[in-house]
């Protein structure tokens, strides 16, 4: 693989489970070299989280090989002396520092601010928690779900029969990641100009409200609480889930366009004039009558039919696809999306794991070495510090 924007970037991560190892992994594949420092004969939860027991007896659950591909593992006791003095010696050649640890847990560890910039005045030190290190709610407890509920996520997940529903995935956890992969990116940014290290410090509930983008704004801006509208989108009409002959069909004719080039293609013309349907406006008051009116029309052919007819006419359409499906898709093999390595249950057997649905100068970023065993590394921990104290020396020596 050619060169990649973080390579040369060291990250020394305390992370488990899934905000902050999936934001190690992000950062893993735009080329940073990730160091897991994972606790004796427990390490990273997930490495007992999965569907396959025998998997999570290994300490190689389904949860952990998702996001710790391309990472190597040493384990470090930090109540032990002689493992915090090798830590401290990483952590001196490191650029990045993740933890995610409850609010207050490094610093009770002796890993304060300003220790860690007497250590390190070049690092950037990244914290991931549900609420932030300060606030009433600083110091709490959460998972996903606990930052779903209180987001008001859940409030508008599902119809108003069924609401309020958990999203079908940790959808907080990985917002929170994607959150201070960008922050520590910028935060390198910074560094590079300044020759300072910055402290960051992500808020699930906050990423995640960020994340919610209108269903917050139109509260803010209009005053207007959002309300569950199950798969309709609550912007436009028709724009939501339909039923076809055999199966259902997204449809977002957000456009006037759009909707016209709709009602032609289903064969119902009349509905352009029609003084319910005429405006963007009136199509989202009669919502239902609108909908039985287009389900009734797409009842005569299956999903496949109108997915061609109307995406090659310029309406946004698509089935609505079980994730093995989504998976099978031309469009991510074309763009080599899914990554096949070595399983490390050393069985042979081939392991596959995600990209980050970017491509660099049109080559995918992809992990090159299996998930880690636990303390995999352990026998070279000597040889990374060397390697890491070797790239600081070189940054500091003036430039001849």
């Amino acid at each position: 693989m050619r060169e990649r924007p973080l390579d040369g970037i060291r990250v020394l991560d305390l992370t488990n489970v899934l905000a902050g190892p999936y934001c190690s992994y992000q950062l893993m594949l735009l080329g940073a070299e990730v160091v897991k420092i994972e606790r004796p004969g427990q390490g990273d939860l997930a490495r007992v989280l999965g569907p396959d027991p025998a998997l999570n007896g290994a300490g190689i659950g389904a949860s952990f090989l998702a996001q710790n591909a391309g990472k190597k593992s040493l384990t470090l006791n930090l109540k032990d002396t002689a493992d915090r003095a090798a830590f401290e010696s990483l952590l001196t050649g490191a650029d990045v520092l993740l933890e995610n640890f409850r609010a207050g847990v490094l610093s009770r560890m002796g890993y304060d601010p300003g220790r860690l910039d007497k250590l390190n005045p070049r690092l950037v030190a990244c914290s991931i928690s549900g609420f932030g290190q300060s606030g009433p709610m600083s110091e709490d407890p959460a998972y996903d779900q606990i930052i779903q509920g209180l987001s008001g996520m859940m409030s508008i997940t599902g119809t108003p029969e069924t609401a309020p529903q958990r999203v079908g995935f940790p959808v907080c956890d990985t917002t929170g990641g994607l959150s201070a992969a960008l922050a520590i990116c910028a935060a390198l940014l910074r560094r590079e100009r300044t020759g300072v290290g910055t402290r960051l410090d992500v808020s699930m509930l906050e990423s995640s409200l960020s994340a919610m983008g209108w269903a917050v704004s139109n509260y803010l801006v209009s005053g207007i609480p959002p309300q569950p509208l199950g798969d309709q989108n609550a912007t436009a009409a028709p724009s939501g889930t339909f039923r076809t002959a055999d199966g259902p069909i997204n449809i977002a004719a957000n456009q006037q366009r759009q909707f016209e080039t709709l009602c032609r293609l289903i064969g119902t013309p009349e509905l352009i004039d029609d003084p319910r349907f005429r405006q963007r406006e009136d199509r989202k008051l009669h919502r239902t009558e609108l909908n039985d009116a287009i389900n009734n029309a797409l009842s005569a052919r299956p999903a496949t039919h109108w997915e061609g007819v109307l995406s090659e006419a310029g309406v946004p359409a698509a089935r609505v696809l079980t994730v093995p499906q989504a998976l099978g898709l031309p469009q991510l093999a074309h763009r080599d999306f899914v990554t096949e390595l070595e399983h490390p249950d050393g069985s042979g057997a081939p392991l596959r794991v995600l990209g980050s649905g970017v491509l660099y100068d049109d080559e995918a970023l992809r992990p090159e070495t299996a998930p880690p065993l636990l303390g995999e590394h352990n026998s070279e921990r000597e040889q990374i510090t060397a390697q890491w104290a070797a790239a600081v020396t070189s940054q500091e020596a003036p430039t001849p």
